[in-house]
């Protein structure tokens, strides 16, 4: 038995690091032949809380997730994976984000038949009150100001056969700080494959795809003659538009327990590439823990995180929990509840 179950592991081993080389070799030989300039596209995008990464589940396996999503964080993740969640689901996440952010994401999912799924999701990102200064009044106006992200999201997703299925998610956001506000109407299309080689799937999802966005409003700066000058016209800049392919399988699985793996490349549009890994065990189907790592980052490379199932009186229960290492930034928290009525 003990040689049987070894044999088992070698060949998903086997297979996993397979389909690592396939995505790696690609990304090293377009390398060796163009130069990578993406690090000269850092900044040249708006709408930047649109890449935080939502729930625990997921960041905790360094947010490579678009071919496991198969929770309520495929609404952030990947739509397609809105089909795989066979009961009504609802999910809470709060993240204590950085420099005194606050970030909450709530959604949920219903699964119309066999082959349809819906689901809504909103995300809020706030600030406490903040001092405004100037070059003039660097201790203060006497004035405040305060920052805020709103984006609800609205998501279908279908089996087109017993193995794959598609999502789409219609978004709308609203950026405000101080006086001035951006809006933009943005999609997210994603893609999910039961490769049916064990069980190997594959996914691509295309996040925040939509027109350049401009901000409105209008604010007053003072110029070095002491007078006051009104400013109401600015630049339009792009979505953070982002290409994410995962590949991800079970590398060893029985009826205690089950240890997934998880790659996947992601290209955005204001950034070079790079490669996320994740790891999830699972022990008796109630706890799991999770690991995760990003390639290229200079300050957000790991993560861990845990799981816990528990079954109440209504509904099937989930615990997540996830801590990310940002370098000289600190620790960011994320915790994340879910229920499957």
């Amino acid at each position: 038995m003990k040689t049987k179950n070894i044999f088992k592991i070698e060949k998903q081993l086997k297979k996993i690091l397979l389909l690592a080389m396939l995505l790696l070799f690609p990304q090293i030989l377009f390398g060796q032949l163009f130069p990578n300039l993406g690090g000269q596209r850092a900044g040249t995008s708006a709408g930047q809380f649109l890449k935080i990464g939502m729930g625990a589940r997921a960041v905790g396996m360094g947010e490579a997730y678009v071919a496991l999503a198969n929770d309520a964080e495929a609404l952030y993740w990947n739509p397609a994976g809105l089909v795989l969640i066979e009961k009504p689901s609802v999910i809470f996440s709060y993240t204590n984000w950085l420099v005194g952010t606050q970030l909450q994401f709530i959604g949920a999912t219903y699964k119309l038949d066999a082959n349809n799924a819906l689901g809504v999701a909103i995300t809020y990102l706030s600030s406490d009150e903040m001092n405004e200064t100037t070059e003039f009044q660097q201790l203060g106006t006497g004035r405040t100001f305060t920052y805020s992200d709103f984006l609800i999201g609205l998501t279908y997703a279908r089996y087109m056969t017993n193995q794959f299925s598609f999502g789409f998610t219609t978004k709308f956001m609203q950026e405000t700080v101080f006086d001035l506000t951006m809006r933009a109407v943005l999609f997210d299309l994603g893609i999910y494959y039961d490769v049916g080689w064990g069980s190997t799937r594959f996914a691509v999802v295309m996040s925040n795809f939509g027109q350049d966005m401009r901000p409105t409003g209008s604010f007053k700066v003072q110029t070095l003659d002491n007078e006051f000058k009104k400013v109401d016209s600015f630049q339009s800049f792009p979505p953070p538009i982002l290409l994410r392919i995962g590949i991800a399988g079970e590398i060893y699985e029985d009826d205690t327990n089950k240890l997934t793996a998880s790659i996947q490349l992601s290209h955005p549009n204001d950034n070079t590439e790079n490669l996320n890994f994740g790891l999830e065990y699972w022990l008796f189907n109630k706890f799991a823990l999770r690991a995760g790592f990003k390639t290229i980052q200079e300050e957000e490379k790991y993560s861990v995180g845990f799981g816990l199932k528990l079954p109440i009186s209504v509904a099937d229960f989930r615990l997540d929990y996830a801590l990310t290492d940002f370098g000289r930034l600190g620790f960011v928290n994320r915790l994340a509840v879910q229920f499957q009525l």
